[in-house]
């Protein structure tokens, strides 16, 4: 096979590029991102999904409920989600509570599909799998107890 003046030129390029610091500038080094960052990321997303009315379970959001009304405290952007991330792929466990009379099912399809995007759009993992639990149902006539502050 005869090399061609286009195939030298890349050639050249290629070497040339190898010898100044090992590659295309863009493949020099290593991202690592850290399991919080993908699960803040998931949880905005599932949060964006209609009939999602929050994120944990009854008893993490009740916790979370106290220490949010602790001054200085913030409600954690992450409650309710729990991801695995590895260099390529992550699995995330999300546990939501629904507002009643949702179809759950058509609420977990697009909570998956809205969190897989982001998370593969965003962090550029493959997401190999979102198990979504749904640990309560808002009822119409339900108060919220992280709206109501009963501490002053």
């Amino acid at each position: 096979m005869a090399m061609t003046d286009t195939d030298v030129s890349v050639s050249k390029e290629s070497a040339a590029a190898v010898r100044r610091g090992g590659g295309a500038p863009g493949t020099r080094g290593r991202t690592t991102i850290a399991d919080g960052v993908v699960e803040k990321i998931a949880a905005l997303a599932a949060r964006d999904v209609v009939g999602v009315h929050a994120m944990g379970s009854g008893l993490s959001r009740t916790f979370g409920a106290v220490r949010d009304r602790v001054p200085g405290g913030k409600p954690p952007v992450t409650r309710g989600v729990k991801a695995e991330v590895g260099e390529k792929q992550t699995a995330l466990d999300l546990e939501i509570v629904v507002d009643y009379g949702v179809a759950i099912a058509d609420v977990a399809r697009a909570v998956r599909e809205n969190v897989v995007a982001a998370v593969e759009r965003m962090a550029g993992l493959q997401v190999v799998e979102v198990n979504i639990a749904v640990g309560d149902v808002k009822l119409p006539d339900e108060e919220d107890e992280e709206t109501e502050p009963r501490i002053q």
